[in-house]
């Protein structure tokens, strides 16, 4: 089954590299940022914070809704010295993985900078999300039985 993600694009840039932030790993953030923007200025507009959110489910993806249980999330916003303003969110407890990927946000907003985060920070992002993808679906390709290769054996 191939990746929701892949299969859905999503037509708006910024949501597009909001999602996959919220993906990143915290050594896929923190390199890139010390390599490339080792002292950049940046003001704390919501210092980076936890907290819950609820998760609602269905029964076959078309029944009722029902709240299936809460997760953690942690959210932080900033802003650049030249006004761009970046969000990031993600599941789990990681203050400083969540103002690093606001930082990244406002960066890809920055004409100057737009590449270099594509390059450096979203493109391996990607490229690490397919091979995980494809790793999945080649164990999964490994169990499947294929039922219509069994021969039957009359006597």
């Amino acid at each position: 089954m191939p990746d929701a993600e892949a299969a859905r694009p999503n037509p708006d840039p910024r949501a597009a590299t909001m999602a996959l932030l919220a993906r990143a790993t915290r050594k896929e953030l923190a390199l890139p940022l010390s390599a490339h923007w080792p002292n950049l200025a940046f003001a704390t507009i919501r210092a980076p914070e936890i907290g819950l959110v609820m998760l609602r489910g269905r029964m076959g993806g078309d029944g009722a809704p029902f709240n299936l249980g809460e997760a953690t999330v942690t959210r932080a916003v900033v802003e650049l010295e030249t006004g761009e303003r970046g969000y990031g969110q993600f599941l789990g407890r990681d203050p400083t993985r969540a103002e690093q990927a606001a930082i990244f946000e406002a960066l890809a907003q920055r004409e100057a900078d737009r590449e270099m985060v594509e390059r450096a920070v979203l493109a391996p992002i990607r490229q690490r999300l397919a091979e995980e993808a494809q790793r999945k679906r080649a164990e999964t390709a490994a169990t499947r039985v294929d039922f219509f290769t069994l021969v039957r054996a009359e006597g």
